[in-house]
């Protein structure tokens, strides 16, 4: 690496793992939404940001909500989760992945990831379908679709419910078939991690027409409001169960100004992908650690660029090695069977070692729509330095 090279770059501040953009006109619908005089939640923002969900992918209902951990709340509410039930899910996954379901009194049922990619076996799905088991939530890990078609059959054979956790897996496809379309509903995030943002945020899908109806009013606290504003009924009442789940408009306002350049920022991550792809590729085949593995049925929505190490050592090291440099690569989740929350209620019998795996091994690069192109060399650069010295 040239000294000038290294210079120009201790000009310039430590390189994030993430960085919050703006990338049109948030800043402008923002200020339209509060000249509006509406800045609480289902305004004109909103509907604008349901509408090009509906139309883009062919949702046949969606709702804004305050987070995809809302968005998950909703689906354990509407598929009627309570004390006794049994729900399947990867144990490689966010804590709101199960806290949803948590909430209202199951049990978490922790199934393992597959050995090439962390999301979750789904051959080993079957063998843990007890009567009690109510619902099935996949994660799509890293924007890389589960197997759905084996695990939406085995569910449609027990009649059990199945919720795609799609936080990360926006303009991501099974086959041709959009994520978040296939379950029986869909939690997707806007967190400021992912690669449409507005800052908190996400959206429940809702693809089974039966609870269509109910969605809305669980979403509105409870109350037909909606129903009323668009005069199906003459008055609102309580009318079930239901929380404060929706963003205010502000939130809407952001979001929908990036909805509107989606294909310009998918554009560019997917040429910041492919570039770490490319040029890291010779250091995988010497066999320092392995590249994402896509499975012939999922596409690349680059939403993550993770690396998997042989053992937690060596990613330790390597994590210190950029750090020196200023270059913040992160991990990812712990198992959650072995939290200190969950474990007393996993049985111990069942070790699930992909999972634990991915816990040691796992590492996420700094991965934005801003990563410019001089950042990114610096970035494989320092990691060629790092194993330089062994060949």
């Amino acid at each position: 690496m040239t000294s000038s090279h290294s210079h120009q770059h201790s000009q310039q501040s430590a390189i994030p793992f993430n960085k919050p953009y703006l990338i049109g006109n948030e800043i402008a619908y923002i200020r339209e939404a509060v000249e509006s005089g509406k800045i609480s939640g289902n305004g004109m923002f909103t509907q604008k940001c349901h509408h090009f969900f509906e139309s883009t992918y062919h949702f046949p209902k969606v709702l804004l909500t305050s987070s995809c951990t809302d968005a998950l709340e909703m689906a354990a509410i509407l598929t009627n989760v309570g004390a006794g039930d049994e729900v399947i899910m990867p144990s490689y996954t966010f804590v709101s992945t199960a806290n949803a379901f948590v909430l209202r009194g199951a049990k978490i049922i922790f199934a393992d990831s597959n050995a090439l990619e962390p999301n979750i076996d789904a051959e080993q799905i079957a063998a843990l379908i007890t009567p009690r088991t109510k619902a099935i939530v996949v994660v799509h890990y890293a924007g890389v679709a589960c197997d759905m078609q084996p695990i939406m059959d085995l569910a449609n054979k027990h009649g059990i419910w199945v919720v795609e956790d799609a936080a990360q897996a926006i303009d991501s496809f099974y086959y041709d078939r959009p994520l978040g379309g296939i379950g029986h509903l869909a939690a997707f995030s806007f967190h400021e991690t992912k690669n449409i943002i507005s800052g908190e945020g996400g959206m429940l899908v809702v693809n089974d027409p039966q609870l269509l109806k109910r969605s809305e009013i669980i979403w509105e606290k409870g109350t037909n409001r909606s129903a009323f504003f668009r005069g199906e009924v003459d008055k609102y009442g309580w009318v079930d169960v239901g929380s404060s789940f929706l963003p205010a408009e502000t939130i809407a306002a952001f979001l929908y100004a990036q909805l509107e350049k989606l294909d310009i920022i998918q554009t560019k991550r997917k040429q910041i992908w492919e570039t770490y792809y490319q040029n890291l590729q010779p250091l995988a085949q010497q066999g320092y650690f392995r590249l994402p593995h896509l499975p012939h049925y999922a596409t690349n929505n680059a939403h993550m660029f993770y690396l998997v190490f042989p053992d937690l050592e060596q990613r330790t090291h390597f994590i210190t090695q950029l750090r020196l440099h200023d270059i913040h690569a992160v991990f990812h989740y712990l198992s959650l069977h072995k939290s200190p929350f969950y474990s007393p209620h996993h049985n111990p019998q069942r070790t699930l070692v992909n999972c634990d795996h991915y816990a040691d091994c796992l590492v996420r690069l700094p991965m934005f729509y801003e990563l410019n192109d001089n950042q990114q060399q610096y970035i494989i650069e320092q990691i060629q330095q790092i194993y330089s010295t062994i060949n």
